[in-house]
């Protein structure tokens, strides 16, 4: 196994799209070290099951695009990084082609499916429903091809070094936990989000909100946080992981049944189904608290569809339902929301950018704004290429910018027991979960919030990559907890049922957190 060298010009924490893509970039520059927290193949791009949006068809505009992205971000979008977005979108993906990405066609033709809040059929999908798998395949054998380019697997990121207010390299943890330092020119961000902060959620163990935790420490401005996108669809099976039920099923023309097995999403919104997300899972939410059911669940409906279709669209899907004694084709899925994405993150402007000199950041772990208070469906893959292009791109010139130092960290003062960093995870989750999902309140925020902070003490000092972890998801607690109760109004996938109206004139605007302050902007 490759371990992590002590020097490079260039390194990048995360081997997703982003990660992946900012690497290709920077790899004519100078030498590139790119850090996998565990595999390679185990990144939230590896389970984006949905697609990736572009406007490519000839049915398809980027205006069309454009407008669709500003509506799902229901008023919150940055409208310039929107632009960028779907405006350089077609041209990332026409690479991943000339790359070898195997997108699923119809003969020669790309195949463009529809999924929820889209005006027009623009998601391309590759072996149906394995979409990031095939992407970030694609992109590192493209990245393996290149001799400037080295992939360090088993690699945990726990702390940014800086000096002179400049972050100049990070701190880790290999598989064996042994500490390493690597310092380099400039450090992208790219390590995806922070799903494991809730109790169901559909993002892998690694998912913890790491890049957010250590900018954050770092003294970076962090954005938007209060807004996590819980999708709607997660299978829901005792024993059972929160499988990802992709939206391309609604796409395909699924319905949502509730325990009285009646379609319930037509009286909650015009495009039933294919609402945006925020509205599907909080309809969800409302038809399982008026359930009579002991354990209550609703359905995912696609008996109505012809199955050889649904086998060839949906090949992963099937398979695992079936694991799970689940006919797709003709049993209902027992469904329940589960958090799924984070709009929020590191702040960053178009070229990711950070606001510490040699910090930047791409993909989930960013904010840039561009999807505002909630993602529109297979906007995440997109910007992962867009955006992690750009950040490589702007990296470039810090080779010459930069005296590089050699790092260094104090060793931890105490052992944490992993029996405690678990506990702790454990409670963080359970409390994110009840009071600061779906459906929110000021009394609920706060009073996690308060035990939040209770709980970060017995947290300082990790040694182990758990304990870590554990810091990391309390830190992202509070800040989402924080940002959240300082909006005090409901906005895409925030929801305040002690302010459930929009209150443009205050909050119409980024959340912003530095230190102990939040502010809008």
């Amino acid at each position: 196994m490759k371990r992590a060298p002590a020097e490079t010009d260039f390194l990048v924490i995360g081997a997703g799209v982003a990660g992946l893509r900012a690497a290709i970039e920077l790899s004519s520059a100078g030498r590139v070290t790119v850090l996998a927290k565990r595999e390679v193949t185990e990144s939230n791009t590896q389970w984006a099951q949905g697609g990736i949006a572009a406007a490519l068809s000839d049915e398809d505009e980027i205006g069309l695009h454009l407008q669709d992205t500003l509506n799902a971000g229901d008023g919150l979008c940055n409208a310039e990084a929107v632009k960028v977005l779907v405006g350089e979108g077609p041209e990332r993906i026409e690479e991943l082609i000339q790359w070898g990405t195997e997108f699923d066609r119809n003969g020669t033709k790309l195949a463009f499916g529809r999924e929820g809040a889209h005006s027009r059929s623009r998601i391309l999908h590759a072996h149906g429903d394995s979409t990031g798998r095939e992407i970030v395949r694609a992109l590192y054998a493209k990245a393996k091809t290149s001799p400037s380019i080295s992939v360090c697997e088993f690699e945990f990121s726990t702390q940014l070094q800086i000096a002179g207010g400049r972050v100049y390299g990070a701190s880790l943890i290999d598989e064996a936990g042994e500490t390493n330092q690597i310092a380099a020119s400039a450090v992208l961000l790219a390590s995806g989000g922070l799903g494991q902060l809730y109790r169901s959620t559909t993002n892998p163990l690694v998912a913890t909100g790491d890049g957010v935790a250590m900018a954050f420490r770092a003294g970076a401005e962090i954005s938007d946080m209060e807004f996590i996108q819980f999708h709607p669809t997660a299978l829901y099976l005792k024993n059972a992981p929160r499988f990802l039920l992709s939206e391309a099923l609604r796409g395909e023309g699924a319905y949502l049944r509730n325990s009285e097995m009646l379609r319930f999403m037509p009286k909650y919104h015009e495009m039933a189904e294919l609402a945006p997300r925020d509205v599907v899972a909080r309809a969800i939410v409302h038809e399982l608290e008026i359930s009579k059911m002991q354990d209550p669940v609703v359905y995912l409906d696609l008996t109505h569809l012809n199955a050889r279709h649904l086998q060839e669209r949906f090949p992963r899907i099937y398979s695992t339902c079936l694991l799970y004694n689940i006919d797709i084709t003709t049993d209902l899925i027992p469904i329940r929301p589960a958090a799924h994405y984070s709009m929020g993150g590191v702040r960053t402007g178009l070229d990711g950018r950070t606001t510490l000199p040699g910090l930047y950041a791409a993909g989930e772990a960013a904010a840039t704004g561009v999807h505002g208070a909630n993602r529109l469906a297979s906007n995440s893959l997109l910007e992962g290429l867009v955006f992690g292009a750009r950040a490589g791109k702007a990296m470039r010139n810090e080779l010459q910018q930069s005296n590089r130092l050699p790092a260094k960290t104090s060793a931890p003062v105490s052992a944490r027991n992993e029996a405690d960093a678990e506990k702790a995870i454990r409670e963080i989750q359970d409390l994110m979960w009840q009071d600061a999902g779906i459906v929110r309140s000021g009394a609920g925020l706060k009073r996690t919030m308060e035990r939040i902070k209770e709980i970060g003490p017995a947290l300082i000092n990790p040694q182990s990559r758990r304990g870590w972890e554990a810091q990391n998801l309390q830190l992202a607690a509070a800040l989402v907890t924080r940002a959240a109760f300082a909006r005090q109004e409901s906005r895409g996938a925030h929801y305040r049922i002690d302010f459930p109206a929009h209150d443009d004139v205050h909050f119409c605007k980024h959340s912003v957190i530095r230190g102990e302050s939040v502010r809008f902007e």
